[in-house]
């Protein structure tokens, strides 16, 4: 993917079984193009995908696609699938942290 690649969220539809995520991706000198990416309504329903991570998801789909296409991949239709959204989800769930408290311990005298 070229530095000079500029990928912008441009906002969302809500259909009847998937909100739409549209972007444009614009490289210096050639006009804008228009991308759309897909995430099924019951994944949101069922947690998979939460409504606040799903441009983010679908930026990093779209991304991959044109990296992997030299900025230019054949389709502008995409589809997340489950198992993008699981990998999302380990890679940005909170880790658990250390509790900066320590437990008390109890001795027996």
């Amino acid at each position: 993917m070229s530095d000079s690649l500029i990928v912008q969220f441009v906002g969302y539809e809500v259909g009847p079984l998937v909100r739409e995520y549209m972007f444009t991706v614009r490289e210096s000198k050639s006009e804008a193009r228009e991308f759309t990416l897909t995430i099924s309504n019951a994944a949101f329903d069922c947690r998979r995908a939460r409504f606040q991570d799903a441009p983010d998801i679908c930026s990093l789909r779209l991304r991959r696609e044109l990296a992997a296409d030299a900025n230019h991949p054949a389709n502008t239709h995409f589809q997340i699938t489950d198992e993008e959204l699981d990998d999302y989800r380990g890679h940005h769930s909170p880790k658990s942290s250390q509790s900066p408290y320590k437990k008390k311990v109890t001795e027996d005298y």
